[in-house]
């Protein structure tokens, strides 16, 4: 935990998770009047230098998880799962808390520490503070119920991975400092606070975005709330991300310099960067000179390197190769928080799945680079990098100077400095301008009293606390000691507030789906519990316009409801387009109905061992076809893998583009009690005619009944394989064991 946790009251005694069952949701929406967080602040991971894992050393890694899902090729590295050493976030938005905290649970599992509920519509736009759950706002964060509920699950899944989970949302809005009051009170431990982000974004009147930001900064930093910037925001809007680099600098600078004149600690401080631009931009040659100017101006703070999002579209591919170049950046120049950006972030569609492949993907690259620094350095001294580095600097020191000479910040956005498509100083006349009289709220500050006091604590200003004495209450108490204690010492004293909407809210839509959940009934989600929504993708021989309207058809007729493309790719202009194509399938699985076969068992080293050497079991092998790969055949036969001379076969193993003819010769000749085949690649479902031919053919020659035939394959199940007259079918991931125990068993029970 960090410096800053701090504990108050005695929390509801929640049970523990258990991995095996969904979270009740029910259960964390009762008693929230009496929930408090269990922990306070901000908590980075705890590094481990020189880790083992496996037969690895790590140099940039975090304690591991307790409980975790390791990426798809840990299999073959005994399932471990490294953690990177940067706090990871995903960013939740699926518009409902009940489904937050899954997406939430799920994201943790993979190994995200840095939960951010982002607004799908307006929270900047509240103008007060708002109780209960009006979810007609877009699913954010920010109301006192959705904050304690999320609070109260995240307390269970961090407990349940072994790692602590920073809570996040956004202060930001004309109701800013009461949002940041909020947060502080119901342990959000991070949060976005930058005042230019209203002005720039929001067109909220700038004195009033930067005394609200006053106050808003001085309660977080009570709170240990980290505070990560908006300048990334820049990059999100301009015209021409890649030239806006020097104003990216200032903005950073403002509110950093702010910050700290407000009582934030620099520690406290992130800065949200954001690569400026994309391939096909030579983007590795442009982004890396900018990432190295921000950390030379800005080393004393925190970095929460994020994922270019100006340039991207509905491609999910393309949105990861951008992820990974960008984490490349990462790695290369340092982040404390590594942000991710679900690969469908250009379609709006926020979907659980989609968190977890982005989580996945930064966990996937960041080890993956572990210890490139080491062996490859940035070089300082290369002309060109050196040039470029020096040049955004200069730039944006030009920049914070012109701005001063014109009369500051607030003239400076009134000249309409920020957000432009030239690389200062050239300018094209297109930035955010706005009047420093004007704006949402203008004209609402007031003016404090001489002898304005507010016995309340963490409140920034002049605050004449002196006052107090003639009330016996002493300079260097508490303020809120006048008035029995405030909420942010007494947390016993935070109000409640539960639903407000009747007709929209999480207990409502629980009792919509009870009968659902209690029978077992299975629907396929992507975004809310039972949406029923499925993604369909397709290749057709059609134009791009033609391709989609048929999608759309082809939808329909596979009874899809609310059909529509979310991704297209041409693939030639006359030759097809591929398509993504969303629908909602009103069907349902009955959990009770379902047969589930057990899965099979396994038997000992020293079953095994001693049946093959009692029977001198006997086995041929080969690849069949024309199919020219072996490294799956060799896994399930090779001693050193694990394979069937492990426990004593006796294995001939015949090749690659074996016919099935010399198979079952070989069989005979060596008195083989199994056969296995195997193909990889096949088209035209060469594996179903392979595995066909060898049993027809071992029934003509009279050796069926005693011989075992087995066959192995990337497209092989166990089903396909007994329907093609096999014994059995091993798939992906296949071990020699599962094959070893299979033979043995079998052998027994047919006494062969």
């Amino acid at each position: 935990m960090s410096e800053q946790d701090v504990h108050f009251g005695r929390p509801l005694s929640d049970p523990p998770l258990s991995p095996d069952e969904k979270l009740d949701v029910a259960a964390l929406l009762d008693g929230l009047e009496h929930y408090r967080p269990r922990r306070r602040g901000w908590t980075w991971r705890k590094r481990v230098p020189n880790q083992r894992a496996y037969e690895f050393t790590y140099h940039e890694t975090a304690e591991p998880l307790e409980r975790s899902i390791p990426l798809p090729a840990a299999h073959y590295f005994d399932n471990i799962d490294p953690q990177p050493d940067c706090v990871i976030t995903t960013e939740i938005a699926s518009g409902r808390p009940e489904d937050d905290i899954r997406r939430m649970r799920m994201a943790a599992w993979h190994g995200a520490d840095h939960l951010m509920v982002i607004r799908t519509a307006g929270q900047s736009h509240m103008d007060g503070l708002l109780e209960g759950t009006p979810e007609g706002v877009g699913g954010i964060a920010i109301t006192r119920k959705q904050l304690r509920f999320t609070r109260r699950a995240l307390d269970l899944i961090e407990e349940e991975v072994g790692r602590p989970v920073n809570f996040h949302s956004y202060v930001s809005g004309v109701a800013g400092p009461e949002i940041a009051v909020m947060f502080a009170e119901e342990g959000v431990n991070g949060a976005h606070q930058d005042p230019q982000y209203n002005v720039l974004y929001r067109n909220i009147n700038m004195y009033r975005s930067f005394v609200d930001a006053a106050e808003a900064k001085h309660v977080m930093a009570s709170a240990g709330i980290l505070q990560i910037d908006g300048a990334h925001n820049a990059n999100a809007t301009a015209i021409k991300a890649w030239k806006v680099m020097a104003e990216l600098l200032v903005q950073h600078a403002v509110n950093c310099a702010f910050s700290e004149a407000v009582g934030m600690p620099a520690e406290l401080i992130a800065l949200s960067t954001v690569p400026p631009d994309a391939a096909p931009a030579p983007c590795m040659r442009m982004d890396l000179p900018y990432a190295i100017a921000l950390r030379d101006l800005f080393g004393r703070y925190k970095m929460r390197a994020q994922q270019n999002t100006r340039y991207m579209e509905s491609d999910g591919r393309d949105a990861t190769v951008s992820h990974v170049m960008n984490l490349l950046i990462s790695r290369l120049t340092s982040a404390d928080i590594q942000s991710t950006i679900t690969p469908d972030e250009g379609r709006n569609v926020p979907w659980h799945y989609n968190n977890v492949a982005a989580v996945d993907t930064a966990k996937q690259s960041l080890i993956g680079m572990d210890g490139l620094c080491e062996m490859v350095k940035i070089d300082r001294d290369n002309p060109e990098l050196k040039a470029r580095v020096r040049e955004v600097k200069e730039r944006a020191v030009l920049f914070l100077e012109a701005m001063l000479e014109d009369g500051g910040y607030f003239a400076g956005v009134e000249k309409a400095y920020f957000v432009d498509s030239g690389e200062y100083p050239e300018t094209n006349d297109d930035g955010i301008g706005r009047d420093s009289q004007g704006g949402v709220a203008a004209g609402s500050i007031v003016p404090r009293a001489d002898d304005y006091l507010a016995p309340v604590c963490h409140h920034f200003g002049e605050n004449h606390l002196e006052l107090l004495a003639e009330y016996g209450v002493s300079p260097e108490s508490r303020a809120c000691e006048f008035i029995g204690g405030c909420t942010l010492c007494d947390d016993s004293t935070v109000p409640f507030i539960d639903e407000l909407d009747p007709t929209d809210n999480a207990p409502l839509r629980l009792m919509q789906t009870a009968e659902a959940r209690e029978r077992g009934l299975i629907t396929p989600e992507v975004e809310w519990a039972g949406d029923g929504v499925v993604v369909v993708t397709m290749f057709l021989p059609a134009s791009e316009q033609v391709a989609e309207a048929a999608a759309l058809e082809l939808g329909r007729e596979m009874n899809l409801a609310d059909c529509e493309v979310i991704h297209k790719r041409v693939m030639h202009p006359a030759e097809g387009a591929l398509v993504e194509l969303k629908g909602r399938l009103d069907a349902t699985v009955d959990l009770t109905t379902l047969e589930i076969p057990e899965p099979p068992e396994v038997l000992t080293d020293e079953e095994v061992r001693e049946f093959v050497h009692e029977r001198n079991v006997r086995c041929v092998a080969a690849t069949v076809g024309e199919d020219e790969h072996s490294v799956g055949m060799r896994e399930i036969i090779d001693i050193k893998h694990g394979g069937l001379e492990k426990w004593g076969f006796s294995v001939t193993y015949l090749g690659t583009s074996v016919p099935i003819e010399k198979v079952l010769d070989a069989a005979i000749e060596h008195a083989a009690s199994a056969v296995l085949i195997s193909t990889i690649i096949t088209h035209a479902d060469v594996h179903r005619e392979m595995m066909r031919k060898l049993s027809d053919l071992a029934e003509e020659k009279g050796v069926r009944g005693r011989l075992l035939l087995i066959a192995g394959g990337t497209q092989v199940t166990d089903e396909i394989a007994r329907d093609s007259g096999m014994d059995a079918g091993f798939g992906r991931r296949t071990k020699g064991i599962d094959v070893a125990s299979f033979i043995v068993k079998t052998m027994r029970e047919r006494e062969i």
